[in-house]
């Protein structure tokens, strides 16, 4: 049973928490290691009227860790329509309010945004209280570049839907970002072979910030291949995937990486993997390819 008391426990020592204006706070959470929350968070939660939980049981957790002892109350998909404006109301009636997900930064990947919206439409504080994301933390371990990401969430899990969603993001030029269900791993990445291209770098993040955290990093078409042949991992996993390729404009450039892809697959195949990262035809990309090769072949007989 929670008390009004408003203190939090790091170590042995317990402390007080100082009052908390009104407002919405966006509290991020540890996304495995206790240890990575922020001082600001615990005093946040410890001094906060309502603390909003995706998952009260996981919350409890992490406010038991720390000796915090507040009310909380669920905010998730399935009772957003009737949590929200609850929560609204006591935003109204001048109490202050901390949401916070089961792991990570709220709003990623879960209905906060709606209550988010609902209380600036409202004239009410919205404050984020920053720190760990598993986007972010599968980003900077994963070699590929940050300096522009696109963060996709998860993909649809009906193959024609889920290959329409991929084809989308065939050109962005930035990082791709997605969460996946260990399960459907093998098949994803299968899919993202297959609609991105086969040769392009990516890595997953498995566990992060767990005891058994793990990246594995390769081309598509490796990790596809790995994990399909793999048992089923587990853990929760994040996928980022390099950008698109710039297009090759110039002829020289087109015929220098139809001849690089060629060297490591069927003609037919480097043609499609051309098209997909330089925007042009499959068939014309083709058709190159076999004269390239009808010209290389009379220069090495001559």
């Amino acid at each position: 049973m929670t008390g009004d008391k408003r203190s939090y426990v790091i170590g042995q020592t317990e402390i007080a928490a100082r009052p908390l204006a009104p407002a919405l706070y966006l509290v991020a959470t540890p996304i495995g290691n206790l240890a990575d929350i922020t001082l600001r968070a615990l005093e946040t939660l410890a001094a906060a009227d309502i603390v909003a939980c995706e998952d009260t049981r996981v919350s409890r957790v992490l406010l038991e860790r720390y000796g915090i002892r507040r009310r909380t109350t669920a905010y998730h998909d399935h009772n957003a329509p009737e949590a929200g404006p609850k929560l609204i109301a006591a935003l109204e009636a001048g109490q202050s309010v901390a949401l916070i997900s089961d792991a990570g930064t709220p709003l990623v990947s879960d209905p906060g945004y709606r209550l988010v919206g609902e209380a600036l439409d409202r004239g009410i504080r919205v404050v984020p209280i920053p720190g760990p994301s598993a986007a972010l933390a599968a980003l900077t371990a994963s070699g590929l570049p940050s300096d522009a990401f696109l963060f996709a969430g998860f993909l649809p899990v009906k193959t024609g839907q889920r290959l329409t969603k991929l084809e989308s993001f065939r050109q962005v030029p930035a990082t791709l970002i997605f969460f996946e269900s260990p399960r459907r791993l093998a098949e994803t990445l299968a899919a993202m072979a297959e609609a991105l291209g086969g040769t392009r770098r990516a890595a997953i993040g498995r566990e992060l910030t767990k005891a058994f955290e793990e990246t594995r990093t390769g081309t598509l078409r490796a990790l596809a291949e790995h994990y399909a042949a793999a048992d089923t991992p587990k853990g929760e996993i994040v996928i980022c995937v390099g950008p698109a390729e710039a297009k090759a404009d110039e002829p020289e450039d087109i015929d220098r990486l139809l001849l690089s892809l060629a060297a490591e697959m069927p003609a037919s195949k480097a043609a499609a993997e051309a098209a997909k990262m330089t925007g042009g035809q499959k068939q014309a990309l083709y058709r190159r390819l076999l004269e390239l090769r009808d010209t290389s072949a009379e220069g090495s007989g001559g």
